[in-house]
């Protein structure tokens, strides 16, 4: 039975939840109305800071399933009981995601055109059928974690969204591995890159909302549980550098990739912004600073977890942002061996500075996955504390 306080608490959050994604379509509305002249972006910045929001959110969408799988694939009971909160942040984060994405595509309403004419040689084409089958996928899983008849595929549906959610982090690392027309992406590290990048994001989100749900009494890790968690964060994290380094040093094993590298990494040629969060924003205080949280014998209490949590969300957004953007920036190398200009700026390095709106529409996004979140949290019992009591009922 819930209180009057705590109805008072859900629609207040609720609103917050609805004023976030109101503004984020309002910011859409702007854009779609006056045109991508009020952005930051360009026609050689196609892509801004919507998509560092739609990427991040559609990334760790895969990766917070990974609660889930440990306690479904392989057989972690103490994680069971968070499974399904996991597979509700997965759907969460994967329609706002999909939200900003779709609205920052310039041409919304054309959207129906992409769903029902495909070019099977464009990676793009096979994220419209992995972003839609890991929704589906995910709320089978519900289902057989929800109706008691179904329990016993609970492992079979789990390890289909393991399987999925794989294939999906790959498509969405493909989508920049395959584009040939920037220098910075065309690399097959990229799809192992994101898969690595998606649990490591993944599991700081889940642990970030779970802190937030226990300060509002939705029930509280155990602290092993949390401890193993942790340390999962750190290993992922920790992977993630790892790779990201390879991929860099893989870049400057080419010669025509040195000229980027020194861009993205010294900041030479007007690269300072990008090399300043590569190193502090990323390396430094989204990877180093929670490895040391993480791991160091003194620390690793939930304050240091959650801190940790909240230092890799931060430093995804600032990889994002040199990935990304910095990757159209530099400019691209169409006649090596010769110097290229025109009054199109060819060989110039590209400016792009986020406009309002593009921000307003990401954290749309954010807000849109925060409203799913907290409906479906009213709704049913995704919080082990909440299916104790719905025993307890019965």
């Amino acid at each position: 039975m819930r209180t009057p306080s705590q109805d008072r608490n859900f629609w207040l959050v609720a609103a917050l939840g609805a004023l976030l994604t109101g503004v984020g379509l309002a910011a859409a509305h702007f854009m779609e109305l006056h045109g991508h002249v009020v952005t930051g972006m360009t026609n050689q910045v196609v892509w801004g800071l919507p998509h560092v929001f739609a990427i991040f959110m559609i990334v760790a969408a895969s990766g917070v399933l990974n609660v889930a799988s440990v306690g479904s694939v392989f057989g972690e009971t103490a994680y069971k009981p968070h499974a399904p909160l996991s597979a509700l942040l997965c759907i969460a984060l994967l329609a706002g995601g999909l939200m900003v994405l779709m609205l920052d595509l310039g041409r919304p309403d054309r959207v129906i055109v992409a769903a029902t004419h495909y070019n099977f040689k464009s990676v793009f084409a096979w994220n419209v059928f992995l972003y839609s089958g890991m929704v589906a996928v995910a709320v089978v899983y519900l289902w057989t974690m929800f109706e008691r008849r179904f329990n016993v595929h609970s492992g079979k549906a789990g390890l289909a969204a393991f399987v999925w959610r794989i294939v999906l982090t790959t498509g969405t690392g493909s989508i920049f591995g395959f584009l040939v027309a920037r220098q910075a992406y065309q690399s097959a590290l990229l799809a192992p890159l994101f898969i690595a990048l998606s649990l490591a994001w993944g599991t700081a989100v889940f642990l970030g909302v779970q802190a937030v749900l226990s300060a509002r009494g939705g029930g509280e890790l155990p602290p092993a549980l949390r401890r193993r968690l942790g340390r999962l964060l750190g290993i992922f994290t920790a992977a993630s550098l790892y790779l990201v380094a390879v991929y860099h040093l893989t870049n400057l094993y080419f010669a025509r990739q040195v000229s980027f590298e020194a861009f993205i990494l010294l900041g030479q040629g007007g690269g300072g912004v990008f090399a300043l969060l590569f190193w502090a924003g990323y390396v430094l205080l989204g990877s180093v600073a929670p490895l040391v949280l993480l791991f160091h014998p003194r620390l690793g209490r939930k304050g240091c977890t959650l801190a940790a949590s909240a230092l890799v969300i931060l430093g995804a957004f600032a990889w994002l942002f040199v990935f990304i953007i910095g990757g159209q920036a530099f400019p691209l190398e169409i006649f090596p061996g010769y110097a290229v200009s025109s009054s199109f700026a060819d060989g110039a390095v590209a400016h792009y500075a986020p406009s309002l709106p593009e921000l307003l529409l990401g954290v749309g996004g954010l807000g849109a996955a925060f409203l799913l979140t907290t409906i479906g949290l009213r709704l049913f019992n995704f919080l082990p504390a909440d299916a104790a009591a719905a025993e307890g009922g019965h």
